[in-house]
């Protein structure tokens, strides 16, 4: 898994890639952008380009196991895909700290007692065995809050 943090206009996370409990690599980059909108993935890693045509209206027929913070027009956004309901997109309000992925809870607790989102990656990784490598920052200039 991973862990992706939000806040005060910063994603932070890390760069753990793993199969199982072995480490695969520490050195992934799990932003990805495709048309201008970037995505942060969490999961599993065969299913992020199918979280990202989902996202562009391609359908599913089968699960998709991951889930996203986007980027998309200044909207920060939580993606997820499941077979019941399809695409989902939850806008997230930028005043508030966010987390998903295997060490989310070590990180809101972090960003709860006031870290930054970078200081609560370090903090996660401490705790999460998924959750490792280095830690990589992405500012959004401009988000949007949620209406």
């Amino acid at each position: 898994m991973t862990t992706i943090a939000y806040k005060d206009g910063v994603i932070a996370y890390d760069s753990r890639r793993c199969s199982g409990s072995t480490i695969v690599d520490d050195d992934y980059d799990k932003r990805h952008e495709h048309e201008g909108v970037s995505f942060f993935l969490t999961g599993a890693v065969c299913d992020l380009p199918r979280l990202i045509a989902a996202y562009f209206g391609e359908k599913q027929e089968s699960p998709v196991e991951c889930t996203a913070l986007v980027v998309d027009d200044g909207k920060l956004q939580l993606v997820g895909y499941d077979k019941d309901s399809g695409l989902w997109v939850d806008v997230l309000p930028q005043d508030k700290p966010y987390s998903i992925g295997s060490g989310s809870d070590h990180a809101w607790t972090a960003m709860d007692m006031g870290a930054t989102a970078y200081q609560a990656i370090g903090l996660a990784m401490k705790r999460d065995s998924c959750t490792g490598g280095n830690i990589r920052t992405f500012q959004i200039d401009s988000v949007q809050s949620a209406e």
